[in-house]
């Protein structure tokens, strides 16, 4: 089995991290701070950049450029292509569920005649497995 390490002393971690800070070159003792270089007015308000909705007139579309039309064209074919999809799968599911209902068909048909069957082998086998019964 193997045995656990010794747990290394805190003067010897202290040690390594101080030779690591001296490594990395960073003499300043404390990190910056980030509110030092911050100035709370130079941070914009919604309300400065977001004009109301009432004032709001939507821009005039652009017109058409060649790689546009292609990726509307794209789109509209990627549209259509999952509308199909999900159609098949529809019809894939509406398909499967008509086969189950088919198969509990021919199951709920044939269940009388395989439970007579089981019953007839298993009179035989009784018969033969044990003796008549004498009254």
């Amino acid at each position: 089995m193997d045995s656990p390490k010794p747990p290394q002393k805190p003067a010897h971690l202290l040690n390594d991290l101080e030779s690591i800070r001296q490594l990395l070159g960073d003499e300043k003792l404390e990190p910056p701070l980030l509110l030092d270089s911050l100035d709370p007015d130079s941070i914009p308000l919604l309300s400065d950049i977001v004009t109301p909705a009432s004032h709001y007139t939507a821009p005039a579309a652009p017109p058409l450029t060649p790689q546009a039309a292609a990726t509307a064209a794209l789109r509209n074919t990627v549209q259509q292509s999952v509308s199909r999809d999900s159609e098949m799968n529809r019809l894939d599911s509406e398909l499967r569920a008509a086969a189950q209902l088919i198969l509990q068909d021919v199951i709920d048909d044939f269940v009388p005649q395989i439970e007579a069957e089981l019953k007839r082998r298993l009179d035989a086998r009784l018969t033969r497995l044990l003796p008549p019964r004498r009254l």
